[in-house]
This record gives structure tokens, C-alpha cells and sequence, in this order.
């Protein structure tokens, strides 16, 4: 199976919904267990953060540090992560 593109999983994530909420409590244990569980099981998910920028661009460094995924795409409060999953 070869890794896909970029471009490629922007065009896939274009129809997603947002499958993790990030509000007032920020980033939380919880909220990266939750974001390991939608990884495994979808590969390619969209976090909406209710944040400021600069707040929304450290909880998306930090997701991506924790959970070992990768930042495709982020516009707005939307923000597309994407991380292989070789069992599936």
C-alpha cells in the first residue's frame, strides 16, 4: 500500500466532519486518548479547536506530538490530522 500525498488527503478530508471537539478545558489526557481512538480507527479525521490562533496552532502541535500524527491541512478552527494505521 503506498502512503498518500498531501494533496490527496486534503481531497479525502474534504467531506469529513469534525470527529473531536476541543473547547474551554483545551487539551486534555481525555481529548488525546480520544484522538488516538479516532485515528486507529478512521486514519484521517478533522479536529474542530475552539480556541484563539495562536492557542489553536500550540493544541495542534501538541495533538501531533502526542498522538504521532501528521498535520495535513489546517484552516480556521478546523484542523485535518492524519496517521497510518498498518493493521488496517
Amino acid at each position: 500500500m503506498k502512503v498518500l500525498d498531501k494533496k490527496e488527503l486534503r481531497a479525502q478530508a474534504h467531506t469529513l466532519k469534525p470527529v473531536i471537539m476541543i473547547g474551554q478545558s483545551g487539551l486534555t489526557p481525555a481529548v488525546i486518548a480520544e484522538t488516538e481512538i479516532a485515528l486507529d480507527h478512521h486514519e484521517l479525521i478533522k479536529v474542530r479547536i475552539r480556541a484563539e490562533r495562536e492557542e489553536r496552532k500550540q493544541i495542534s502541535e501538541k495533538i501531533c506530538l502526542a498522538t504521532g500524527a501528521e498535520n495535513i491541512q489546517s484552516i480556521g478552527q478546523i484542523v485535518v490530522l492524519y496517521r497510518l494505521n498498518p493493521n488496517k
